[in-house]
């Protein structure tokens, strides 16, 4: 692999080739990705997880000196479970103007063009570095991304401005909701199905719960605040998986429900989960003991993502829209590891190819196209680099 160079979609091909589903090992890709680095002399950082599975890598191209610049990326995607895909999903496949394959949007493709632009960034002349920042289980709530930012922050020079290529349409993105993912733990005490006086459904009690997040919801639904361009303006909670009960005549001994919300950037954060744990205490808790003592329900918080503001992020606007051609600015509802780099103290937008309406698709597409306006973006970058203002 020395010395070797490829395009954008033959590395958006390869990157595609390597199931890094969440909840499967990323390190295949890192790996891959540390080869490919060092043999064009880049020297690159793991970051692992605790039972080193997974890792997050950094790597600097060019002049280890303050002002550069943060090219941000996740590695793991979604499930093709149940989904019907007309194309092998780990194949990447070109079909009238449109790449297939799962991670093609979200988010390889930034990732890809990076890559292989290492080449030309050092030879670009480049006064400033170029940082790349890869990582971990950012589908299932940016849990790797902590631990990447951590190091980075504190292994190099101060970066000017951070870039998450999570998929914009090459659009400059300057605000996010926050979101915090939860796991709600229903603990009854069974019975056989005749003699429900005599124990606690968990099922029963967590179906109550999901009524009372759906209250919450249109509540929340009610006060919207259009002031920035997010759709739909207002806080959002959704239940995405739960599972309880072991047969149909016993009552069902445990329940656990995966539920999250996502707030807008100016909202309260905790209010979902403040008015969530109050109702579990004192509300449903007691009903559910007074049947039987044996009865509890425990929550706790597997993720939070923290929100991203317009107003912090001048100067990350400032380039962006340069290298770009822009000319306005936007927001977006979901949640990215952009918010984990604005805490750290970073100016950080999202600005990335492909459009997140295909991001977890069955037939996931990124437009051919987005590689060429993502490899003009980077192209403007290195021009900008080579006599940074």
């Amino acid at each position: 692999m020395t010395g070797e160079t490829v395009e954008s979609r033959e590395m958006l091909r390869r990157l595609v080739a390597f199931d890094t589903t969440s909840r499967h090992s990323n390190l295949a890709l890192i790996e891959y990705v540390q080869a490919w680095l060092a043999g064009h002399g880049v020297a690159s950082t793991l970051v692992p997880n605790e039972d080193q599975t997974k890792a997050n890598l950094y790597a600097t191209v060019g002049p280890n000196v303050e002002g550069g610049i943060v090219l941000s990326g996740h590695t793991d995607v979604v499930p093709v479970d149940g989904q019907a895909w007309d194309s092998d999903p780990w194949t990447l496949t070109e079909r009238g103007g449109k790449l297939y394959g799962r991670g093609t949007c979200d988010m390889k493709a930034f990732t890809a063009v990076a890559l292989s632009l290492v080449p030309k960034f050092q030879a670009a002349g480049m006064k400033v570095p170029v940082h790349l920042a890869l990582s971990y289980d950012e589908e299932i709530g940016c849990l790797g991304a902590h631990s990447l930012v951590d190091r980075l922050m504190g292994d190099v020079p101060r970066p000017r401005a951070v870039i998450v290529g999570e998929p914009t349409m090459m659009g400059v993105v300057n605000a996010q909701n926050s979101g915090g993912g939860l796991n709600t733990t229903f603990t009854g005490f069974e019975a056989h199905s005749s003699m429900t006086h005599l124990g606690v459904s968990a099922v029963h009690f967590a179906g109550e719960f999901i009524h009372f997040l759906n209250v919450l919801h249109d509540e929340l639904a009610g006060r919207p605040k259009p002031v920035l361009d997010m759709m739909p303006g207002h806080t959002t909670i959704n239940v995405g998986i739960i599972h309880g009960g072991t047969a149909g005549n016993i009552l069902a001994r445990e329940c656990v429900m995966n539920w999250g919300y996502r707030t807008l950037p100016d909202g309260d954060h905790t209010e979902v989960e403040r008015r969530a744990r109050d109702y579990l205490d004192n509300t449903l808790l007691p009903r559910m003991r007074a049947k039987h003592p044996a009865a509890n329900i425990h929550t706790h918080r597997r993720s939070f993502v923290a929100g991203l503001k317009p107003g912090d992020n001048a100067e990350a606007e400032r380039l962006a829209l340069r290298w770009t051609g822009g000319n306005r600015t936007y927001a977006v509802p979901y949640g990215t590891e952009a918010g984990i780099f604005r805490a750290a103290g970073i100016p950080t937008v999202i600005c990335g190819p492909g459009d997140i309406a295909q991001a977890h698709q069955p037939n996931e597409f990124l437009l051919d196209s987005q590689i060429d306006a993502c490899e003009a973006f980077m192209d403007q970058m290195m021009t900008w680099a080579r006599s940074p203002d």
